[in-house]
C-alpha cells in the first residue's frame, strides 16, 4: 500500500487541484480578468459610483470572496483597470514607434493609434476619461501614475528623435499628456451610445495632431 505521504499521492493530489484544465492559480487569474472585464462593462454602463461589488459579482460570475482574493477594494478594481488600459495604449504605441521611419510619420501613427487604443471600444474612453471614470484619492493617484509613465515614454521616444532634454522638458511633457488625454475626455462627452462614427475619430485624430504640433514645435 502506498504511504499517504509519497510522492505519487502528492502528484494524485495536484491532480485533483485542476479542475477543466487549470490550476488553482489559473483559476484566481481568471476570475481576475472576470471582475476587470465586469467594470469595464458596468462602469461605462452606470458610472463608478452606481457599480456595487456585489453587481460586479454577479456580472463577473464570480463569489463576493473571490473578489477579496484579486483587489482590496472597488477602488483598487478601478485603479488596476486604469493601469491595464494604459499599459495596453502604450504598448501599442511602442510598437509603432520602433517601426516608424521618422519622427513625422512615427507622430503621424502613434496619435493615430492612441485615439483608436481609447475609443476602438467606446467603453475604455468612458471609463477612464467620461462617465464611467472614478474621482477618488486612489483613482486620481493612478492616474498621476499613468501620466508620469507616459511623460516618460514621450521624453524617450524625443531622445530617440535626437532632442537633448533639458529639466525643463519634463514639465512640457507632463503637460503634452495630460492635454492630449484631456482632449479625448472632452471628445468622449460626445460619443453616442451606438459608439463614434469613422469621421469623429478622423476629428479626434486632428485634433490630438494639431495639440502635439504646437506643443512640439513650441518645444
Amino acid at each position: 500500500m502506498t504511504p499517504p505521504n509519497s510522492t505519487s499521492g502528492k502528484a494524485m493530489g495536484k491532480q485533483q487541484r485542476v479542475i477543466r484544465g487549470l490550476d488553482a492559480d489559473q483559476r484566481r487569474e481568471q476570475r481576475r480578468q472576470a471582475l476587470l472585464d465586469a467594470a469595464l462593462e458596468l462602469f461605462a454602463a452606470q458610472g463608478f459610483v452606481n457599480t456595487s461589488i456585489e453587481q460586479l459579482c454577479q456580472h463577473a460570475y464570480v463569489a463576493t470572496k473571490s473578489f477579496y482574493e484579486s483587489f482590496d477594494s472597488r477602488d483598487d478594481l478601478y485603479a488596476t483597470l486604469l493601469r491595464q488600459i494604459t499599459d495596453g495604449a502604450f504598448a501599442r504605441l511602442a510598437t509603432v514607434a520602433a517601426e516608424a521611419p521618422d519622427e513625422e510619420t512615427g507622430t503621424r501613427l502613434m496619435l493615430a493609434e492612441l485615439a483608436h487604443a481609447f475609443v476602438d471600444d467606446v467603453r475604455v474612453a468612458q471609463v477612464t476619461f467620461g462617465q464611467g471614470s472614478a474621482i477618488t484619492p486612489v483613482a486620481e493617484r493612478q492616474r498621476r501614475e499613468n501620466r508620469r509613465a507616459a511623460a516618460a515614454f514621450v521624453e524617450e521616444l524625443w531622445v530617440g528623435y535626437g532632442t537633448v532634454l533639458t529639466e525643463r522638458y519634463h514639465g512640457i511633457a507632463i503637460g503634452l499628456i495630460g492635454g492630449l488625454f484631456d482632449i479625448i475626455a472632452d471628445w468622449v462627452l460626445d460619443v453616442p451610445a451606438a459608439g463614434p462614427s469613422p469621421d469623429a475619430v478622423d476629428e479626434l485624430i486632428t485634433r490630438l495632431s494639431d495639440f502635439y504640433g504646437a506643443v512640439r514645435n513650441g518645444s
